[in-house]
């Protein structure tokens, strides 16, 4: 005796069955058929032989095996229908883990390369913000020599009045974008911002202290565009 089940939001909606016995199996099996179709898979498991037999109207003693039969064919359609189910929920389970999975790790690559282009960028910019630096940096120093050559009564005349503010300016703009001078003079010596291109003797400062700037150097925010030029104490 076998039975086969269509099932529907948990409602069985189909019910045949096949059976190869005598006409108490063939009536056993299309009463159980009868009496779970509509039903709730729940509500079909709680099927027994006897209520098999109560809609039978009954059956002889020696054909109740055929009721038994029945349950039991009902109870083995649901739980293959059940465990294909569960094995189908599990495949679904595994797809949405999988594009989950995916998901994540494009995510995580998105996220990678949003973070190394930001930084490529930083970097590109940092790269041509210090290049520009470095081509203005001569003409401040033009603009610092050619100030200190002017003589004394012509400091107050427009045209080197007009030097100076461009210069200020020029400065301000410097400063603005995190540039700003080394300090040298008074300082210990250290090659990370200064070089020593001469020693000099000096009873005035100790040993290793610059003693004199030859040549301005800068800072681009934490990064030292140019190095200053200095001469140091000698030891």
């Amino acid at each position: 005796m076998e039975i086969f089940i269509k099932v529907e939001n948990d409602i069985i909606t189909d019910v045949k069955f096949r059976t190869f016995g005598c006409a108490s199996a063939i009536a056993s099996s299309s009463v159980s058929t009868d009496l779970v179709l509509g039903k709730s898979i729940e509500e079909a498991l709680k099927l027994t032989n006897k209520k098999v037999v109560e809609e039978l109207g009954g059956l002889p003693p020696v054909k109740m095996h055929c009721s038994v039969l029945a349950e039991e064919a009902i109870q083995l359609a649901i739980n293959d229908y059940l465990s294909k189910k569960e094995k189908k929920e599990d495949a679904v389970k595994a797809q949405i883990n999988e594009l989950q999975d995916k998901v994540m790790r494009q995510m995580a690559e998105f996220e990678n390369f949003r973070k190394r282009s930001e930084k490529e960028k930083s970097a590109m910019f940092e790269t041509g913000a210090k290049s520009v630096i470095e081509k203005i940096l001569p003409v401040v120093d033009n603009f610092e020599r050619g100030l200190a050559t002017v003589p004394e009564d012509e400091k107050d005349a427009p045209f080197v009045d007009g030097m100076n503010k461009v210069y200020r300016q020029l400065l301000t703009e410097l400063e603005n974008l995190g540039v700003k001078p080394i300090e040298a003079v008074g300082k210990e010596f250290d090659p990370n911002f200064h070089n020593a291109v001469m020693q000099v003797e000096n009873d005035e400062l100790e040993p290793g202290t610059v003693a004199q700037e030859l040549l301005k150097g800068y800072m681009y925010r934490d990064t030292v565009v140019r190095h200053s030029m200095v001469a140091v104490v000698q030891e």
